[in-house]
């Protein structure tokens, strides 16, 4: 790995500590997203489910009926607010502080995995990807709320102008999913716009 990855990663850990506190104000904008990305995941109570990137734990709200959750941020700050949502929400819910880049699980763990604005976020998406598809049982299911360039498309000035921008509050506007997705062997079943005129997506990938 380069060596400038892991100082993004710990630049990343910083910028979400400093972000924690109004983290909800913010990415609370996405609860209909969410929502709707959940209900296409279509967890079972009795399934282990996994959220990448969970933050102060948003996605808890839509996960109130499932029995085993396990949820992980590379931010001790952000899962610090996360059990704390849990217990108000009477979830048990395993939050560790982790990596996304490198998950600490066993092979073939998890049911469902839930993958909410962190795609464009982690400093190697494929890498993200890739540990979630190891992870994952035969037949489990991968759901994505993210912003992408259009598969196939090249950005333009303004929007390679705008990831300048982006970029320094630790997000990148113009990766494509099929990009990431191809080096895994999971398979895109749904694919719908979530938003801004598809500037945000929704899919759900299935291995």
């Amino acid at each position: 790995m380069a060596p400038l990855h892991p100082l993004l990663t710990r630049l990343n850990r910083w910028r979400y500590t400093l972000y924690a506190p109004i983290y909800d104000r913010v990415a609370g904008a996405f609860a209909r997203q969410r929502r709707r990305a959940i209900a296409l995941l279509a967890p079972q109570p009795d399934e282990r489910v996994l959220i990448v990137g969970a933050g102060t734990g948003l996605d808890l709200d839509y996960l109130l009926a499932q029995r085993a959750l396990t949820a992980i941020d590379l931010t001790p700050a952000m899962v610090d607010a996360l059990a704390a949502r849990a217990a108000h929400l009477g979830l048990a819910v395993d939050a560790r502080v982790m990596d996304a880049e490198a998950l600490a699980f066993p092979d073939e763990s998890f049911d469902a995995v839930v993958l909410h604005l962190i795609l464009a976020v982690v400093p190697d998406p494929v890498a993200c990807l890739s540990e979630v598809e190891r992870v994952l049982k035969p037949g489990g299911r991968v759901v994505v709320f993210d912003k992408f360039l259009p598969d196939g498309a090249r950005p333009g000035l303004a929007r390679r102008l705008l990831n300048l921008i982006a970029r320094l509050v630790a997000t990148d506007i113009n990766r494509r999913l099929a990009d990431i997705l191809a080096a895994t062997r999971l398979t895109k079943i749904h694919d719908e716009d979530a938003g801004f005129g598809g500037f945000f997506r929704i899919a759900l990938l299935r291995k």
